[in-house]
């Protein structure tokens, strides 16, 4: 068997196209994940938000209760 020390240009070409598609689409990926990651915490957000709006509308009824008690005590 012989040896051969060359590589053929087929291989080398393959390898340099997939890397150099590898490098083209990182840019696009990592975008991608930070537009999904902005878009995730502002859903959080927002639904912090609507929380937050609905136990001040249950406190709402016991404040207006307890000013109009300390009104009337006056």
């Amino acid at each position: 068997m012989s040896q051969s020390n060359g590589v053929n240009g087929q291989v080398t070409d393959a390898v340099t196209q997939t890397n150099v598609n590898v490098v083209a689409e990182a840019p696009a990926q990592a975008m991608g994940s930070l537009y999904q990651v902005a878009t995730h915490a502002n859903g959080i957000a927002m639904q912090n938000s609507v929380s937050n709006q609905q136990n001040l509308n249950q406190m709402n009824a016991t404040i207006v209760a307890d000013a109009i008690k300390i009104i009337k005590g006056a």
